[in-house]
């Protein structure tokens, strides 16, 4: 079904599958990997008929949102959003792609694969086997006048220097990293071997993401912060961790596992003039860090927000922010 070699069992393989189901369609993404016992095989969801959704609805707050706008609005520049596989990079992307859009620009994106499709937009999926790459897309997309270019992923070298210099030249570049918050966007593409005067220049904002589980609203209940939750939070004092908190019990509604759906958290650094001399001067990314966080809402910070409105346990918070808490 996902057009994949059922003789090759020793190489890594990918595939796609396109579904009906109850009247939605649905994209399955195949990954098989060998091991020592056999195929390893991961099967990735997606729901197409599902709407995109604002910043908002993705979890950010108003405030965030608004200055997320006003960034994503010049005219040039690279934006990029950084997290995890799987933390929803892409997804925030389109729904920023589609906020922007008006029928007089020009949005051409190059992905690996195409996602979803956007109204009003050119979308060109990397062919790797034929030598067409991020790279190389990117070059050829340049010439094709546009006013808007989404990459996927910054993966090489190659294409971190010809995505900023992109930014450079009158574009507007999208983007996503894999880093562990938005600080580290900039230390990544440092050790990719670009510039810092071109990161300086170019770089409007960074984007760091990942997905909580809300507690289910049908077993919700309250629950007290333990002694252990309290130790492993050394950066959180007692009083911010002044309650309600609530987890789910389990029932029916979320087949036993107290959570249903998900939502993000985010951390948004928008590039400052300070920030911008400090890139220049390569100074340590503790320092970087430490300049950006004092106008910042870090990962953990609006996690644990998240979880005094309600919307998640201080378990999930700290499955998912663990390595970012403070010592």
């Amino acid at each position: 079904m996902a057009d994949m070699n059922i003789a090759e069992r020793f190489m890594p393989q990918d595939g796609h599958i396109q579904i009906h189901h109850r009247g939605a369609r649905v994209d399955i993404r195949v990954g098989t990997m060998p091991t020592i016992y056999g195929e390893s095989m991961v099967l990735r969801l997606l729901e197409k008929n599902s709407k995109l959704l604002t910043p908002v609805e993705l979890g950010l707050d108003s405030s965030r949102a608004a200055l997320l706008a006003r960034m994503v609005e010049k005219t040039h520049g690279l934006f990029l959003t950084t997290g995890p596989t799987g933390s929803g990079k892409t997804t925030t992307l389109y729904s920023i792609l589609s906020g922007i859009y008006t029928p007089e620009k020009k949005i051409l994106t190059i992905e690996d694969p195409v996602e979803y499709e956007l109204a009003g937009v050119a979308q060109i999926p990397v062919r790797p086997a034929r030598g067409f790459t991020f790279a190389t897309g990117l070059r050829s997309i340049l010439r094709q006048d546009p006013d808007v270019v989404m990459v996927g992923e910054i993966r090489d070298s190659e294409t971190a220097e010809i995505a900023i210099r992109a930014a450079l030249t009158g574009h507007q570049v999208f983007s996503t990293l894999h880093t562990n918050d938005a600080v580290g966007a900039v230390t990544r593409l440092v050790d990719m071997g670009v510039e810092p005067f071109l990161i300086s220049s170019s770089l409007e904002g960074v984007l760091a993401q990942r997905l909580l589980r809300k507690v289910c609203v049908d077993c919700r209940t309250e629950w007290p912060v333990s002694s252990l939750i309290k130790d492993k939070l050394p950066g959180v004092g007692a009083g911010s961790l002044a309650g309600p908190y609530y987890r789910g019990k389990g029932c029916e509604e979320c087949r036993g596992m107290g959570y249903r759906g998900r939502t993000g958290i985010f951390e948004l650094l928008p590039v400052s003039s300070e920030l911008r001399e400090i890139i220049v001067q390569r100074r340590s990314s503790a320092e970087v860090k430490a300049i950006a966080q004092r106008n910042m809402v870090t990962l953990q910070e609006d996690a644990l927000r998240k979880a005094r409105e309600g919307l998640t346990s201080l378990d999930e918070v700290l499955r998912v922010t663990s390595s970012d808490l403070k010592e």
